[in-house]
């Protein structure tokens, strides 16, 4: 049986499923020119939902309950993440045209 890959650093306890999208080679391919084009998010889409597919079928249904919430929290997280950066991002002047 292949050893998991942890979620967690033991030391700090902080979530590492970032750290290791940030090194796929999909993710890296797709910041190079720092645009993400509608194509590449597609092919993201069609790779999430093909891992989707291949594990939903292994879950017993109280894993596939907590695997649901799982990924509704993690994409609220990343949906609030983004708004937050952008919202960091905007001009911090008034325009006075």
């Amino acid at each position: 049986m292949a050893a998991k890959t942890p979620w967690f650093d033991d030391s700090t306890d902080t979530p590492l499923i970032a750290e290791y999208a940030r090194k796929l080679d999909s993710f890296l391919d797709a910041v190079a020119d720092a645009r993400i084009e509608t194509r590449e998010l597609d092919e993201q889409e069609k790779r999430v939902v093909v891992l989707m597919k291949e594990v939903e079928p292994l879950l017993s249904p109280e894993a596939h309950e907590k695997v649901t919430r799982l990924l509704c929290e993690v994409t609220a997280y990343d949906l609030m993440q983004a708004l937050h950066m952008a919202g960091h991002a905007r001009a911090k002047t008034k325009f006075r045209g």
